[in-house]
């Protein structure tokens, strides 16, 4: 089965018309993103949704997996993911997740670690979190167990007080990037639990930036050093 990324359009009869005018009653344009139905012969290959290549692919996906089924999709990118993994902590249901999840699926990171409550707004992360590893850990006790165990350094972000900018910073091959929530930033236990303490830099009147934001900045950071 294909996975749709867009959203489903309203019925017709959901629709006011008004019969005077002529531009209502004609169809709808068809969408310009993607790709139509397979031109030709199908292709030989596995990986190949047939339904997609029926009706065409509408997906938020590059042009390389386009018709792919989504396991074919997650397998290819299960064999070139960046060591890195991005962690955040949701304590008060953060509606930045999903924008991180998002940006942890465009930079190819390991896997994302939602640390707190388990339910977070996947609408941001627009259909990504289907292509990404997301795993959930209770607190910061059992997330730090399993970064250790993982031989992974935490390399928190936040502008607290001894942090070292993002352009001076170590950020190792394998590690973890854990970003806070937006306004309170990292818990003190979170950050006790960094092995490094990371801000981005910053030159205008505002003490912070939007915490998707600041993911996107860092997981690019690494990837200008690594990727």
């Amino acid at each position: 089965m294909t996975d749709a990324d867009e959203p489903t359009p309203a019925p017709e009869s959901a629709v006011e018309t008004d019969p005077t005018d002529a531009t209502r009653s004609a169809p709808a344009p068809a969408p310009t993103h993607g790709v139509g139905p397979w031109p030709g012969e199908w292709p030989d290959d596995p990986r190949y949704d047939p339904e997609l290549l029926a009706e065409g692919d509408r997906r938020n996906v590059v042009d390389d997996y386009r018709y792919w089924t989504m396991e074919a999709i997650v397998a290819d990118l299960d064999a070139k993911r960046h060591p890195f993994h991005v962690a955040i902590e949701n304590w008060q249901h953060d509606l930045n997740i999903g924008s991180i999840v998002r940006s942890a699926n465009a930079f190819l990171a390991a896997e994302v670690h939602i640390i707190g409550k388990r339910r977070w707004n996947r609408r941001g992360a627009m259909v990504t979190d289907r292509y990404q590893h997301v795993r959930h850990h209770e607190d910061v006790e059992t997330f730090t167990a399993w970064a250790r165990g993982s031989g992974l350094p935490v390399i928190a972000i936040d502008n607290v007080e001894g942090s070292v900018p993002v352009n001076r910073a170590e950020l190792p091959e394998a590690c973890v990037l854990l970003f806070g929530q937006e306004g309170p930033g990292l818990s003190p236990e979170a950050l006790a639990a960094a092995s490094a303490v990371v801000e981005i830099t910053q030159y205008g009147s505002t003490r912070s930036i939007n915490a998707a934001s600041a993911a996107a900045v860092v997981m690019y950071e690494w990837c200008r050093r690594w990727a």
